[in-house]
């Protein structure tokens, strides 16, 4: 059945009018309900300054260093969405990984997050600790998700660059009701190749604050101009 297509009111003000929004087109996923919470759309981001200024439903907060709890702290303090916390899985592994998961528990997060390398060892030792779900990173068409799942995979993370969206419908038909978030790539298409290949839902990757930043101070500086040039009418 075709969704209907309804006007929703929205409410802003002055000041919080600028924000980072996501891809309209993710509304095109089912989503996936997490404690009764349905999740399409996922940020990918630690910067608190966009995670605080953004539409997206929940934030993926995995970034490439150990995870430490006190920046899973800066973000929960911060977020007022719920937040995937990365706990591991590349450096990081065995009881460490455990602890950080049950730590970003603790803290409130909805799910943890395990890396790509991660052994299934580790994987059956976070799914036995804590009380959220646990989600697994595929980044290879030869993954075993099987095994993955097996191990305790709730929710499979697929990032495999040009081949997400390959991945994404090979698992889907092989696990039919397996949760799936999945990268959407750099353009709408490629976001929605991705829902029609099986993914419930998306992580974007937002511009950098330097790149906001860029825009914005590039728009102050034509103000100054045309006020420049208006001063110089006044006088003339």
């Amino acid at each position: 059945m075709d969704r209907k297509i309804i006007n929703i009111p929205e409410v802003t003000s002055n000041l919080r009018k600028n924000f980072v929004q996501v891809p309209e087109v993710i509304q095109e996923a089912s989503g996936i309900r997490i404690f009764g919470k349905k999740l399409r759309s996922f940020i990918f981001t630690t910067d608190v300054a966009i995670i605080k200024n953004t539409n997206a439903d929940a934030v993926i907060a995995v970034y490439p260093f150990t995870p430490q709890p006190a920046i899973t702290q800066a973000i929960m303090s911060v977020s007022d969405i719920p937040v995937l916390c990365g706990v591991g899985g590349g450096l990081t592994q065995g009881l460490r990984s455990v602890n950080i998961a049950l730590h970003a528990e603790f803290q409130g997060a909805i799910a943890v997050v395990l890396n790509a390398p991660t052994p299934d060892e580790t994987i059956q030792r976070v799914k036995e600790t804590v009380d959220i779900p646990v989600i697994v990173t595929i980044v290879s068409e030869f993954t075993d998700v099987g095994v993955k799942l097996e191990s305790g995979a709730d929710i499979l993370n697929v990032s495999g660059g040009a081949k997400t969206a390959h991945i994404v419908r090979k698992i889907r038909e092989q696990y039919p009701h397996i949760p799936i978030i999945a990268t959407g790539g750099p353009t709408e298409q490629s976001v929605l190749e991705t829902i029609r290949a099986g993914a419930n839902g998306i992580t974007y990757t937002p511009p950098t604050n330097g790149e906001l930043f860029k825009v914005k101070m590039e728009h102050y500086r034509q103000e100054e101009n045309d006020k420049y040039v208006e001063d110089l009418d006044h006088i003339g």
